[in-house]
């Protein structure tokens, strides 16, 4: 989720718990937004960091030029969605509409402080999903066995 700035937000959502890590990010350069998507995963519950199939599907871009770096890093693969091709992380665009009724298209990311952006992700990793059977993330997560260490 980008601004009219250079601040933006990146977004890491675990498909089947809708479990979300958020953080704002000051530059989009690919070396910044690698070092930060290895921290999250560093920082993510032990079910997400773990999980079997660990993948992590991004939209072409040059913000993710060193895929290869962030693989060795984190072990997750990476596959790239087809160019206009949202509907090939279906999971991360919701969650991304979620994230706008905190943070409407065009906020500047510049503005806004990283305690709003934790706030806005524990908010919805406690909404209850109805594709969770209204469970929340954060009880998904903890019933497939991850620890909420992050």
């Amino acid at each position: 989720m980008a601004g009219p700035g250079t601040a933006c937000l990146v977004t890491l959502v675990e498909r089947s718990t809708r479990f979300l890590a958020a953080r704002r990010l000051d530059a989009r350069d690919s070396r910044t937004v690698v070092d930060l998507l290895v921290e999250m995963v560093a920082a993510a519950p032990e079910g997400v960091r773990s999980a079997p199939l660990s993948t992590l599907t991004w939209d072409q871009g040059p913000e993710l030029a060193q895929t290869a770096r962030f693989t060795e890093a984190t072990g997750f693969r990476v596959y790239f969605c087809d160019p206009r091709s949202p509907r090939q992380k279906g999971t991360n665009e919701n969650t991304n509409g979620l994230l706008r009724q905190h943070f409407p298209k065009g906020a500047d990311f510049s503005r806004v402080g990283d305690d709003e952006v934790r706030e806005a992700q524990d908010q919805l990793n406690g909404r209850p999903r109805e594709t969770l059977g209204w469970r929340t993330p954060a009880e998904a997560l903890s019933e497939a066995g991850g620890a909420l260490t992050a």
